[in-house]
C-alpha cells in the first residue's frame, strides 16, 4: 500500500469506562452518551462500547441510547453468544466486533481463537452480516487466525496490540505481518487495546491500518485534560506516526 495514496486512519473511542464510574455509584451522571457526542464533536470517527453479559460497564439502554442518537457509526464489541447476536441484529448497529470474554477478567486478555470456533462463528457472523452489520473479529496477530478469519466471513479483522504495549520483544513485526496479510485478503485491517500517545505511532505507521480503537487511555487522561484536548492529541500522534 502506497503510503502517498493513504487516507487518514479513523479514531474510534471506546466510551466503556465512563459507564464504569457512573456505576460505581449508580444514577446516571457521568452518562456515557453525552461523552460519545462530545467525542464525536471533538473528532473521533467512531464510537465502541462493549456489551458485556455481565453488563459491568455499558448496559442495554446505552446502547440504545448510541444507536438512536449518534450521527457517527457505532461499533458494538460483544462476545459470541446467541444473546449477544440477537441484541445486535435488533439494534443494528453499523458495526460489530466479536471479542474474547471471561466474566474474571478485568478487560480482555487477548485475541479471539477464531480458528478453533469456526463451526460456532461462521453462523453468527453469517447473521449478523444479514442484517447489514459489518463484522470484525478481534484477534492475536497470527497467520492461523488471520486466515480463520476469513474463512468466518469477516469484513475486519481488528489486532490486539496490547501485548505490544506491554513491549513484548518482536510483537511490532508481528502486528506488522498479520497486518499485511489481512490486508492482501481482502480484510480491513484495524488495531486497538493499551493504546496511549506514547506507543501509537509505530502501530499507526503500518501501511495497512485504516482505524484505531482506543478508550482507557483516552478516558483516563480525559480527566486531567479534558476530553475534547486529549482526542486532538491523540489524532495529531496519529497522524505524526502515519506520515512516519
Amino acid at each position: 500500500m502506497s503510503t502517498t495514496s493513504r487516507p487518514p486512519i479513523r479514531l474510534g473511542v471506546n466510551i466503556d469506562h465512563v459507564a464504569t464510574v457512573r456505576n460505581a455509584r449508580g444514577g446516571t451522571h457521568p452518562d456515557p452518551l453525552a461523552a460519545a457526542l462530545l467525542a464525536v464533536e471533538a473528532g473521533a470517527d467512531g464510537i465502541t462500547a462493549h456489551l458485556r453479559e455481565d453488563r459491568r460497564h455499558i448496559r442495554d439502554a446505552d446502547m440504545k441510547h448510541l444507536r438512536t442518537r449518534l450521527t457517527a457509526p457505532l461499533n458494538m464489541e460483544m462476545a459470541a453468544t446467541d444473546e449477544m447476536v440477537m441484541l445486535a441484529c435488533a439494534l443494528e448497529p453499523h458495526a460489530c466486533c466479536i471479542v474474547p470474554e471471561r466474566r474474571e477478567e478485568v478487560t480482555t486478555e487477548g485475541g479471539l481463537d477464531v480458528a478453533g470456533q469456526l463451526a460456532t462463528l461462521i453462523p453468527r457472523v453469517r447473521a449478523l452480516t444479514a442484517k447489514g452489520i459489518r463484522v470484525s473479529l478481534f484477534i492475536d496477530p497470527d497467520p492461523i487466525q488471520v486466515e480463520a478469519s476469513v474463512t468466518a466471513g469477516a469484513q475486519v479483522v481488528e489486532l490486539h496490540t496490547g501485548a505490544y504495549a506491554e513491549g513484548r520483544v518482536g510483537e511490532l513485526d508481528r502486528l506488522r505481518a498479520a497486518a499485511a496479510q489481512a490486508h492482501a485478503a481482502g480484510l480491513e485491517v484495524h488495531a486497538g487495546h493499551g493504546l496511549t500517545f506514547e506507543n501509537v505511532g509505530p502501530i499507526a505507521a503500518i501501511p495497512e491500518i485504516r482505524e484505531l480503537n482506543i478508550g482507557h487511555f483516552l478516558i483516563g487522561q480525559a480527566i486531567f485534560d479534558g476530553l475534547p484536548s486529549v482526542i486532538a492529541e491523540m489524532r495529531q500522534r496519529i497522524k505524526q506516526g502515519a506520515a512516519a
